[in-house]
């Protein structure tokens, strides 16, 4: 087997809504869409995703009123500082500050119109490794 992208598919209330927050904000672009349906994809290495409206008829029967909740889309990035000003200018609620934890993770969090929490990561040395 060959894995040629990665996407995740995200049950929401209002596509649209979604669409217009990964488009203006998160630089992803639209592959395709119809009524409660966008594919979206980025040029990088970032995962593809896929919005379906919440009670669609394409997810099984016991998904179809299921809501993305409980799922954090996490991005590893460069320049997080500056992805958390350029967010918060856009106008972008910052649901989690910018923060590092022990081991190295440092982070913050958006969530869209929608609610699915957006993490985006950048690895630093733990505190107290020595490494730089």
């Amino acid at each position: 087997m060959q894995i040629t992208a990665s996407t995740v598919s995200l049950t929401v209330d209002d596509v649209a809504a979604s669409q217009r927050f990964f488009t203006t904000h998160l630089g992803y672009v639209e592959q395709a869409a119809a009524e409660g349906f966008a594919s979206l994809k980025r040029d990088d290495a970032a995962v593809d995703v896929v919005l379906l409206a919440r009670g669609t008829e394409v997810l099984p029967a016991e998904q179809r009123d299921l809501h993305a909740s409980g799922l954090i889309l996490a991005f590893t990035t460069t320049g997080i500082e500056h992805e958390e000003k350029r967010l918060r200018a856009e106008g972008v609620e910052i649901t989690m500050p910018l923060r590092e934890e022990p081991w190295g993770e440092r982070l913050f969090q958006v969530a869209d119109p929608n609610g699915v929490i957006i993490q985006f990561v950048e690895w630093a040395a733990p505190s107290g490794s020595g490494h730089a």
